[in-house]
């Protein structure tokens, strides 16, 4: 498998990463258990993905981080990148710092390879130059490697960026996909510019890129309960497309969540990090790192999936 490095001078990672979302306990649906999210981290390292993500807010108390742990005692330190996020409203000096106890604490480990802000935080008005200053605080100290951020527009990354004095922001994590290409105006530019790195959640449009769902089949968990995706006007709409994915996918061998990864990237600076809940999903993603998409295929699945307008409303 081919590494590819996330941003300027950030890690090494495999192209497409490990999303531990599903793992904060039942709000992807009441089939989630810790060891089967366990079971999917160790099969995907095994296959080569490197790259796990988590956060402090997924889960009560910071439950995806617990199982995250579990998985590194499984796997060993050395075969992962571990990426994690802090809140939003833990933009304050001291909460940075205590925030980022706790996710050490939780994961079990010393050093926290790319810490993200979460997002933004419109409500408490903390300037990005106290976040961003405790960050490199701890990036100094060695309780971090890598300072990334998630669900920045262009704005609040040069105003981030502007206050690191000593190193830069690796990585962007934003929403991505085929049915949702909203960064491609300006962030998608500006990183590929900057040469900072995109990590793509809900990367296969919390599955509807899979083919699973329907107008009359749509998930019941709370996350996606009131996902605009599963409108059945937006289901219908992106039928065409799923279709198309199918399509591809047989010619080659591959499921449509494969040719849907693997569009994703033919974008030079973006790891997928689709999320997992069992080892076959594990396997599926592993596949998709190792396979390209033809250039014809891909004009392709760009020009059906810029057609389709999804009602938001």
């Amino acid at each position: 498998m081919d590494y590819v490095r996330l941003g300027r001078e950030g890690p090494q990672v495999s192209p497409i990463g490990i999303g531990m979302w599903q793992a904060g306990g039942d709000a992807w649906g009441k089939d989630v258990r810790d060891r089967d999210c366990v079971a999917a981290m160790r099969r995907g390292v095994e296959l080569g993905l490197n790259l796990v993500d988590t956060a402090e807010l997924y889960g009560k108390g910071g439950h995806s981080e617990e199982v995250v742990a579990k998985g590194i005692e499984a796997v060993g330190r050395e075969a992962v990148v571990v990426a994690t996020k802090l809140a939003g409203y833990h933009g304050r000096s001291h909460d940075v710092e205590k925030a980022c106890r706790g996710s050490l604490r939780r994961l079990g480990i010393r050093e926290i390879d790319v810490y993200q802000v979460h997002w933004p935080d419109p409500w408490d008005q903390v300037p990005l130059r106290d976040t961003m200053k405790a960050l490199e605080r701890l990036e100094r100290s060695g309780q971090i490697r890598h300072i990334g951020v998630s669900n920045f527009a262009v704005r609040d990354l040069e105003d981030a960026r502007s206050h690191l004095s000593r190193t830069d922001i690796v990585s962007n994590q934003v929403r991505y996909n085929l049915l949702q290409r909203e960064i491609e105006e300006e962030v998608l530019p500006y990183c590929k510019r900057e040469r900072i790195g995109i990590l793509a959640w809900s990367p296969l449009g919390k599955g509807v890129l899979t083919g699973k769902y329907r107008a009359g089949r749509r998930p019941k968990d709370r996350v996606r309960q009131e996902e605009d995706l599963f409108k059945p006007v937006n289901l219908r709409r992106a039928a065409r497309l799923v279709a198309a994915l199918r399509r591809i996918g047989r010619a080659h061998g591959k499921t449509p969540a494969q040719v849907a990864l693997a569009w994703l990237r033919t974008r030079s600076i973006v790891v997928p990090i689709p999320g997992v809940k069992r080892p076959a999903q594990a396997e599926e993603n592993a596949g998709a790192a190792r396979w390209s998409l033809p250039s014809v295929e891909r004009n392709r699945l760009d020009h059906l999936s810029a057609g389709i307008r999804l009602d938001t409303f």
